[in-house]
């Protein structure tokens, strides 16, 4: 949870809503996001050396938000720190941790109020014959998880979870066999090689939508579609409950997309599972 006088994350979002930004500009607004308890305190400098560019690119982001300069956009961060009330400490650290995740999935269900959207997202991948699904690293096990489920509605979904230079092969190999859009799960703290295989599928003619943690992700770079879902990051290791919440939701939203033949392929599968005697429940 934030400490009191924190700016949210959600706050600093509020701030590029709707602001077209360079991929150096989302870069800057990730790595504030990213630190966002000392984001009003932190130079231009400062801001530069995190994010990995240079200062005057940091100037020059300020201004693309409608500030003269750093300094104005500092200011600003520092508005949001006065006026965000105090979080709540109730609790152990680790009630905070599990709290903090009732949030983030807070969060996501007021970003589907766009039903049509997430309906949208589920034709674009149904259709998609066969659908990659891709994830390393830490995400590898959210896009095991996703194809697990996924199998028994499509016919043909490929998890893409190893790198190395046989990633890019099986991606045209989808690519050859018919696939038109990409499943990708981006996590903290974004593996090199997710990254380029985005790059690479979208170059291919695939349609990629990225289940990430923030709007602006370094996936937002590659992916025509972002779905974000925040990570939790008050323990040791990651918490990923809202973006697997996202991906059954994604699911769901396939399934709508063709539900004859979801219907068909669930009876089928549980006739298979009743004869060969799988489930004990």
């Amino acid at each position: 949870m934030n400490e009191s006088g924190a700016a949210t994350p959600d706050r600093l979002l509020d701030l590029f809503h709707g602001v077209r930004l360079t991929p150096t500009q989302r870069r800057i607004a990730h790595c504030l996001v990213r630190h966002a308890g000392a984001a009003a305190y932190l130079s231009a400098a400062e801001v530069a050396e995190l994010a990995g560019v240079s200062q005057p690119s940091v100037t020059r982001f300020a201004m693309a938000l409608g500030h003269d300069g750093y300094p104005a956009l500092r200011r600003r961060l520092r508005e949001l720190t006065v006026t965000e009330p105090a979080a709540p400490t109730t609790g152990n650290a680790l009630q905070r941790a599990v709290h903090a995740e009732r949030d983030n999935l807070d969060r996501l269900a007021a970003q589907l109020a766009d039903a049509d959207r997430v309906a949208e997202v589920g034709r674009l991948l149904a259709v998609s014959r066969p659908l990659p699904v891709l994830g390393l690293r830490a995400a590898a096990p959210l896009a095991a998880y996703f194809a697990y489920f996924a199998a028994k509605v499509h016919p043909d979904v490929r998890v893409l979870d190893d790198g190395g230079s046989m990633l890019v092969d099986r991606l045209d190999q989808a690519v050859a066999a018919g696939a038109t859009a990409l499943l990708a799960f981006v996590l903290p703290r974004y593996p090199r090689e997710t990254l380029d295989a985005l790059r690479e599928a979208r170059d291919a003619g695939l349609t990629v939508v990225a289940i990430t943690d923030s709007p602006v992700s370094p996936a937002t770079e590659y992916a025509q579609v972002v779905l974000p879902a925040a990570v939790g990051a008050d323990l040791v290791f990651d918490l990923h409950t809202a973006p697997m919440t996202l991906a059954m939701v994604v699911l769901q939203a396939i399934c709508d997309a063709a539900p004859a033949e979801t219907q068909n392929r669930l009876e089928a599968f549980e006739s298979s599972a009743a004869r060969r005697q799988l489930f004990l429940g």
